[in-house]
């Protein structure tokens, strides 16, 4: 067995266990009251389930794939990361640096500018909060698992 093997099979357990954390952590933010780190209202549960009927079977599709370790569902695992990727880049970061709808800039009011931030907000319309930025370093280390395992 190559070194690269061994890596890669004492790596799995993380691999499965980081989608489930992703979204473990997108569950509680979205549901659990943690003011300043979220700011959950009546209003706005209408959307939070429509968010959780698309955004929660992906991490559980993505660890099914790693556990299932074939080659079909490693690359569907890390094709799935990348949505992910895609979809938090274009709901936080593009907004950040200025490319944004009118459609998220009124989400963001709504449901986010009074939640914890640590990135300037000053001359931006959209600020990424600190559970969103959670999110990105969890889909990171996500996407390298992920990477780790289809590649090995």
């Amino acid at each position: 067995m190559h070194n690269f093997d061994l890596q890669r099979k004492s790596c799995q357990p993380l691999a499965i266990a980081l989608p489930l954390i992703w979204l473990a952590w997108l569950i509680a933010t979205e549901w659990i009251p943690m003011r300043p780190l979220n700011d959950l209202t009546p209003g706005n549960v209408r959307p939070r389930l429509l968010a959780a009927s698309i955004n929660y079977p992906f991490p559980l599709a993505i660890a099914g794939g790693i556990a299932l370790g074939q080659t079909w569902s490693l690359w569907t695992a890390f094709g799935l990361c990348m949505l992910i990727l895609a979809g938090h880049l274009t709901s936080w970061w593009l907004p950040y640096f200025g490319i944004s709808s009118a459609a998220q800039r009124d989400i963001y009011v709504r449901d986010y500018s009074r939640t914890l931030k640590i990135l300037p907000t000053a001359g931006h319309s959209v600020v990424p909060d600190v559970q969103h930025m959670i999110v990105g370093a969890l889909t990171v280390a996500m996407i390298a698992a992920t990477v780790v395992q289809t590649l090995g």
